[in-house]
């Protein structure tokens, strides 16, 4: 038996695959070297299973037990060095003659094979994506017959893919002429084995429309016709149109534009001829020196610009350049290469005349030296005052003050005044009156240099009214001599004032004093029944009279067995006329809603004021839905018809709840419940309308209600958080701005989104101070990000339409400014333009008083609401953000694409900036690209994040742009 082992190995040896030979218990007595190399060491004395792990294993121990009996063949996986590797196994049953059972195992590994298949299939479905997904017509013909094409080619002819299968490719052209002639010269081009191109040609789609395309094709096999050809076909009707606008554009600018190569003009604009006094066809070919005044004045500008271009760097200068009639001019000059990479292509310069700005220039210098005069030999001190130091001064102020010349530069004013608290009380006389838009005129105790005081009278005021903590300029005078004269007459009179109405009082006091108090308390006690019963602006019963005469209502109808119902009122927007023209409109507004009430209900009705917009009609004895309905259309009428006040014309229109006793409540409180529940519900359904309570609106009024407090203590305890989603520059692939987004962590709820609470603060009012929050939150980040050594990065902070027309809105922005400190150029609003549309001229000085504070305006959610060009080339705006709505759909949408050019066409002509929202796909990113879009925004860079992920996020941006090498703009 011992030498039998000894034969199954040699035999094992002879096999050029790893093989063992196993006993029936499963270990391993013999075992070739290729075994020792697949396992890694000899698996000689172990078990076989040791080869195997889980469910390999299982099936190993089946399949060895099987092997016993007879031939087996399996595919499993080996554990080597911790991995598994793919491999087939093949066993027999050892000889007979053997002595022992046992099988020998046979190993091949099928590793190479599967990744090889793997690698192949991944390639296939590679290769079909990518012409299912391309973003160009790719089609495959015979001769006379169409075969295949992509899902792309179908779009852009509007046929199906079985539809264009065996269909004569004549059809996909303008006419048959066309056709022909593009056939002939493709295919000679074909038959010579080279790539046809043809830059534009026209096709027919299947609706009979005709689109621009640009073509390229290739045979399969050159030279044989027969075995197809592989067209490709791409859309490029808007980039023609793109050109024509191009050249539109070009040459409606009003600034001059040549095109120069070889320091020749080779093209220029409209503009370039006006401005230099060429005519149509004088300029081809004109030398660049012919511009300037002599060779030397050319080399001036020449030398420098080409050593910029060489760096790929734009050249900016101003320069004297002539006109074709020999008259100088001055330019403001910008020239930048074609192709930074190779300057033989050319250069583009844009030249504007600046001859006469150079002159008011000048004029404006010699009205500074005038004014400096005067300002030096004035017999009044004056200053210039900014952030509490004075910028500069005049001797005479110097002379004042007992100070040094050029001492009091830099100097706090605080250091004029001879305590803290007359500082501190001037400085608070001085803001009200800046405040009010109003000079600030008063007489202070002034300090020297050496601690004497002296009376000065001071003027102040702002150089900007609109920005009353800016520079302003000072006048002192001195009025010491005045002010204690004054002071002296004033004793005199004072005294003799006292001793005059002391008499006075001493004789008509006892008995006017008796005759008041009896009338005034006669007065004093109808007034308090009246108000205790009546509201005080409409003169309605009040709550607690309602309360009286509906409980008496109800007893009245219980007794004879009728029926009365409750009106529930709400003005819909009350709140918004009311915030945006003041109160004393809103209080009109009330008064006259009351008196059309009044006339449009029953003699025997109670219409009774709540408090704020809210009424409420008592009507006894109305029990059909008919009666009320009937009612509800009258008071909606009535109330529709236009209020004017003060050159206003105010619309206003009710919500109302209706609920009937005794089917809808037998008790006041419970009546009243379930009117308001009711008048939720017409708020719900759109408003200016009416519904009746049903049970279901106490579910629905209860959750509004329990929202609507939660939304009240969020605030309080900090349970608001400001998320930051980034919006990235396209040029340099960096962090141009961050977006703050407003969240909610509602204790016990996951995170809610703005369209789960914003409508709801909006209603309420409190959109005003979550806004104010939200602005000042955002700001104190942004100075927490610089004192951590971060660059300073421009926020865009949203403005909802009922925050923007808030009267204390500018000077809300302007006190958080002042408070944290931060750049006012880092702060940009975003509006929507509906909001902007709303109010007109209003709206126009609100953004006035913003972008005169040095922060920048956007418009949000572009191209979904509705703008008049008339304004909006009037507002202030820098940028527009294009709605996700129209970048959704970009790849697959000619629409939107269409207006997505449409809006930078716009955006370019009025000088702003674009954002595009919502960029998922590197698909809609290319396309903006193309389009020009400057900043992008979306999921494909980062969703909102909150502050400690978006300043890990600034961090990682700003040290990539840190160890970017630096490059050419």
């Amino acid at each position: 038996m011992s030498s039998k082992p000894a034969c199954v190995a040699e035999a094992l040896r002879l096999i050029a695959a790893p093989a063992c030979a196993c006993d029936a218990s499963g270990i391993v007595v013999a075992a070739n070297a290729e075994m020792a190399v697949l396992g890694g060491e000899s698996p000689e004395g172990r078990t076989l299973l040791d080869l195997f792990r889980g469910e390999a294993a299982l099936l190993a121990a089946a399949e060895l037990a099987a092997s016993l009996d007879g031939e087996r063949r399996w595919r499993t996986a080996l554990t080597v060095g911790g991995e598994e590797l793919a491999v087939e196994v093949r066993s027999k049953p050892l000889p007979a003659g053997y002595g022992a059972p046992g099988a020998t195992f046979v190993f091949t590994d099928l590793s190479v094979w599967e990744c090889s298949q793997t690698a192949l299939r991944t390639t296939m479905r590679e290769q079909k994506a990518i012409v299912n997904h391309a973003p160009v017509g790719i089609v495959f013909t015979k001769p006379g017959l169409l075969q295949e094409c992509n899902p792309r080619l179908s779009q852009m002819i509007g046929y199906s893919a079985l539809e264009l299968a065996d269909r004569d490719p004549g059809e996909m052209f303008a006419s048959s002429e066309a056709y022909h002639a593009f056939r002939d010269e493709a295919f000679a081009a074909l038959a010579q084995g080279t790539i046809y191109e043809k830059s534009d040609c026209q096709f027919r789609r299947r609706d009979g429309s005709l689109f621009w395309a640009r073509v390229r094709a290739s045979a399969v096999v050159p030279g044989r016709r027969e075995a197809g050809t592989i067209w490709i076909i791409e859309d490029v009707s808007e980039t023609r149109q793109a050109r024509r606008e191009l050249q539109a554009l070009m040459n409606n600018a009003s600034l001059a534009i040549m095109f120069t190569r070889e320091q020749q003009v080779r093209r220029c604009n409209a503009g370039f001829l006006e401005m230099f006094g060429y005519g149509p066809g004088e300029c081809e070919d004109l030398p660049v020196q012919r511009l300037h005044p002599n060779p030397a004045a050319f080399e001036r500008i020449a030398g420098p610009a080409y050593a910029l271009f060489a760096e790929g760097r734009t050249y900016q200068a101003e320069a004297q350049l002539i006109k074709k009639d020999g008259t100088p001019i001055w330019g403001k000059v910008i020239g930048y290469p074609v192709n930074p990479d190779d300057l033989s292509h050319g250069f583009v310069w844009i030249a504007e005349d600046r001859t006469r700005q150079r002159r008011d220039e000048q004029q404006l210098r010699e009205a500074l030296q005038e004014n400096q005069a005067i300002f030096d030999t004035a017999v009044l001190g004056i200053a210039v005052v900014e952030n509490g130091q004075t910028l500069h001064c005049n001797r005479k102020m110097e002379e004042l003050f007992g100070r040094a010349p050029g001492s009091m530069t830099g100097l706090s004013v605080r250091s004029l005044y001879p305590d803290a608290d007359s500082w501190l009380a001037a400085r608070a006389d001085t803001a009200r009156d800046f405040a009010a838009g109003r000079v600030s005129v008063s007489e202070r105790l002034l300090a020297r240099r050496g601690g004497a005081t002296f009376w000065g009278r001071l003027s102040g005021r702002p150089f900007d009214l609109n920005d009353p903590g800016g520079r302003s300029l000072w006048l002192v005078d001195d009025v010491t001599a005045q002010h204690e004269a004054t002071d002296a007459v004033r004793r005199t009179r004072d005294e003799l004032e006292v001793r005059v109405a002391a008499r006075t009082a001493e004789l008509a006091g006892a008995n006017a004093l008796l005759q008041e108090e009896i009338v005034e308390r006669r007065q004093a006690e109808a007034r308090v029944h009246h108000m205790a019963y009546h509201d005080s602006l409409t003169g309605l019963p009040n709550r607690a009279l309602l309360a009286d005469r509906l409980e008496r209502a109800i007893f009245a109808a219980q007794r004879a067995g009728t029926r009365l119902a409750v009106m529930f009122l709400d003005l819909d927007r009350f709140k918004t006329i009311n915030d945006s023209l003041g109160h004393a409109t809103g209080d009109f507004l009330l008064k006259e809603v009351a008196s059309r009430l009044c006339h449009a209900v029953r003699a025997s009705d109670t219409v009774a004021r709540l408090g704020g917009d809210e009424f409420v009609v008592l009507m006894p004895g109305m029990g059909t839905q008919e009666e009320c309905s009937a009612i509800g259309d009258k008071i909606i009428e009535v109330l529709g018809h236009p209020v004017r006040f003060e050159g206003h014309s105010l619309h206003i229109s009710p919500s109302i709840g209706i609920c009937v006793y005794p089917i809808d409540g037998a008790d006041v409180d419970l009546l009243m419940r379930h009117a308001d529940a009711a008048m939720y519900q017409a708020k719900a359904a759109g408003r200016n309308n009416y519904q009746f309570f049903t049970e279901r609106m106490n579910g629905a009024a209860q959750r509004h209600f329990a929202l609507e407090s939660n939304l009240r203590q969020a605030l309080a305890n900090g349970e608001f958080e400001p998320f930051y989603q980034p919006i990235i520059d396209m040029a340099s692939k960096r962090v141009h701005a961050m977006e703050v987004l407003l969240r909610w962590r509602r204790p016990g709820h996951a995170l809610v989104l703005p369209d789960d609470f914003i409508p709801t603060l909006e209603e309420n009012g409190m959109i005003v101070p979550v806004g104010e929050w939200v602005i000042r939150r955002a700001c104190e980040q942004s100075m927490a990000w610089q004192r951590a050594g971060l660059a300073p990065v421009p926020l865009a902070i949203n403005l909802s339409a009922r925050q923007f027309m808030h009267r204390a809105l500018v000077a809300s922005i302007r006190r958080i400014v002042d408070e944290t400190g931060i750049d006012p150029a880092l702060v940009e609003f975003e509006i929507t333009e509906t909001a902007l549309m709303q109010h007109g001229e209003q709206t126009l000085e609100i953004l006035d008083q913003i972008n005169r504070m040095g922060m920048r305006l956007s418009i949000d959610d572009f191209g979904t609401g509705y703008s008049s060009l008339a304004y909006l080339k009037r507002f202030p705006v820098r940028k527009i953000k294009i709605d996700r709505a129209f970048i959704r759909e970009l790849e697959a949408s000619s629409e939107d694409r269409a207006i997505v050019a449409a809006v930078m066409a716009l955006a370019n002509s009025l000088q702003l900036q674009v954002v595009a929202e919502g960029v998922e796909t590197e698909e809609q990113l290319a396309l903006l690209r193309d389009y020009g879009c400057q900043y992008v925004q979306g999921w494909l860079f980062a969703r909102a994040l909150d502050a400690e992920a978006a300043q890990a996020l600034l961090v990682a941006d700003q040290a990539v742009a840190y160890l970017a090498p630096p490059t050419c703009v």
